[in-house]
């Protein structure tokens, strides 16, 4: 099926399962993180064709910061390499690429490489690659709520002001845009502070499979669950409905 034949939608991954899938190896958690690097890859290559415009991986939590240092230190080296050595690709693939969450944590050629990376990047159409590092829902949300005290507004906001405000302190030009589908790996079945906000009425596919082994047939299969569903947004199920 290709992306014109389907109805396209904003589909975000929790990409949980490297350091389980290294040490299952005896290999070093950093193996892992290598490996589901290629991943993102595939992840990204099948998107278009799935139907899916807008593509949000979830890289690296606020919260991580506690892990060791030397595995921080090898997510950095990571990020920093393959910023620099995909937006080649990425540009011939027509997809833009941008980062939501904080950037003053990172280190400077991280944040350097991601610049550069969207500034390369900006023309992209065929897909939006949001990659979320250094990211924390519920700080986002303080961070929007005081953009709009900031400015001289005063509760109760609208939903789509707030949206306005929330695009804004992810660093984007556009309103946070809702999550249609959110996909995560490994078994686990909790949001992890991603998305909350955009996340009020996605689907949920929870696959047991760990990242690094996530494929395109797998991606394909989480997408024909989700498009299975009946999105009712609130309302009656379609059968009662049509009653």
């Amino acid at each position: 099926m290709s992306a014109q034949q389907v109805n396209t939608v904003h589909a975000a991954v929790i990409m949980d399962g490297n350091g389980r899938w290294a040490q299952a190896r005896g290999l070093p958690r950093t193996f892992g993180h290598r490996e589901g690097a290629k991943t993102v890859r595939r992840a990204v290559e099948a998107a278009p064709n799935l139907g899916i415009d807008t593509l949000t991986l979830y890289a690296f939590s606020s919260d991580n910061w506690v892990r060791p240092k030397p595995e921080i230190s090898a997510l950095m080296r990571l990020f920093h390499r393959h910023l620099r050595s995909e937006t080649a690709e990425l540009v011939d693939m027509g997809v833009r690429l941008s980062l939501v969450g904080r950037r003053d944590r990172l280190p400077r050629k991280v944040q350097d490489a991601a610049a550069s990376a969207e500034e390369a990047t900006a023309g992209g159409t065929r897909l939006h690659l949001r990659l979320a590092i250094d990211y924390s829902a519920r700080d986002l949300l303080v961070r929007a709520a005081d953009e709009l005290a900031s400015n001289g507004l005063r509760p109760p906001f609208g939903r789509d002001s707030f949206a306005e405000a929330l695009g804004r302190a992810m660093g984007e030009d556009e309103p946070a845009r809702d999550v249609d589908v959110l996909i995560r790996t490994s078994g686990e079945q909790r949001l992890s502070d991603f998305l909350l906000w955009e996340c009020a009425y996605a689907e949920f596919v929870f696959t047991d499979r760990l990242w690094p082994d996530f494929d395109a047939e797998d991606f394909a299969a989480c997408m024909r669950e989700f498009r299975g569903r009946d999105r009712r947004y609130g309302a009656c199920p379609s059968s009662v409905a049509a009653g």
